[in-house]
């Protein structure tokens, strides 16, 4: 009897380890279906992009607020420990992060997010990038070699974008390629139509004169036909002096500006002072996403940029 009680112990025992293991393996199993794809996106517009296509498959990190200058961030440790473990890095490219994306890439220790490799996103590969100089002189300061960087300011580069990433998505992720395909057929759908409603609610813009404290708003006018005729900063980056201002005044009476245009993370005392001083609006635009209360995401993000420059004039 005892050696009958003994055998059934042990049968209950291996019995017990087996069902054991097979819960660790299904919960394994759990864990790798629900693993979320980490995402490092430079700046808010491009995580904004990620979250909308990606839903509940990715875990988005935004390494710059609206109120950052996107110039100058630094590589600072908690961005590496950050770019370490992402599996896909989004970037505008064109130089916009040119002073410190280099040095995350070369410290992070992740070799799937140097350039050229598949954890490496640049978006301005997929649009068109406008105001490519001839020549540079970077004394002039925040000058682009490659064109301009804010291609975030006209709404239908995120269509090719959005396309791109998705591909990239689900070559990184393709167990759930059906979940980002349907995420971005329900974005281009929506995104559309938002595009036709802002050119509707934005043809009262086209030909008008405006004048923009920095250099930021070239697809923006592209898009909505706006004409810039001057910019109020004597070099990229640098405020203004009174001086230059007051000669950049002296133009007003002849070219006629409609308004003057800034960014909420810019300093927008000279724009204040150019529109107090010529009698014309000071437009401050969110100019990405978080960049005011109102623009909170991609759509809102356009909605308060059309509503401010429409209800400027």
């Amino acid at each position: 009897m005892h050696t009958s009680l003994f055998t059934h112990l042990i049968a209950l025992s291996r019995k017990a380890r087996w069902c054991s293991a097979g819960l660790v393996f299904l919960l394994s199993l759990s864990a790798a279906a629900q693993a979320q794809l980490k995402i490092f996106a430079t700046v808010p517009e491009w995580g904004a992009l990620a979250q909308e296509l990606g839903g509940d498959k990715v875990s988005v990190f935004t390494a710059t607020n609206a109120l950052q200058d996107p110039h100058l961030i630094q590589a600072r440790p908690g961005l590496l420990a950050r770019a370490r473990t992402t599996n896909l890095l989004i970037a505008t490219g064109v130089e916009l992060e040119a002073g410190w994306l280099p040095v995350l890439q070369r410290d992070a220790g992740n070799p799937s997010i140097m350039p050229g490799r598949v954890g490496m996103f640049e978006a301005a590969q997929y649009v068109q990038v406008l105001d490519i100089p001839l020549s540079v002189d970077r004394s002039q300061g925040h000058v682009h070699a490659a064109g301009n960087p804010h291609i975030q300011l006209d709404a239908r580069n995120f269509i090719p974008i959005a396309r791109a990433l998705t591909e990239r998505l689900i070559l990184l992720d393709p167990a759930n390629s059906m979940h980002y395909q349907a995420k971005l057929s329900a974005f281009l759908t929506d995104w559309s139509a938002h595009i036709a409603r802002w050119e509707k609610q934005a043809h009262v813009l086209r030909d008008m004169k405006v004048w923009v404290q920095h250099d930021g708003f070239t697809y923006l006018n592209h898009w909505l036909g706006l004409k810039q005729i001057g910019i109020l900063e004597a070099n990229p980056g640098a405020n203004p002096s009174l001086t230059h201002l007051t000669a950049i005044l002296e133009k007003q009476a002849t070219l006629k500006g409609r308004l003057v245009m800034s960014s909420s993370y810019l300093n927008s005392k000279p724009a204040l002072w150019f529109s107090e001083n010529a009698k014309i609006p000071a437009v401050i635009l969110p100019f990405t996403v978080g960049g005011n209360p109102e623009a909170k995401t991609l759509e809102t993000l356009f909605e308060d940029t059309i509503r401010r420059l429409v209800q400027a004039p």
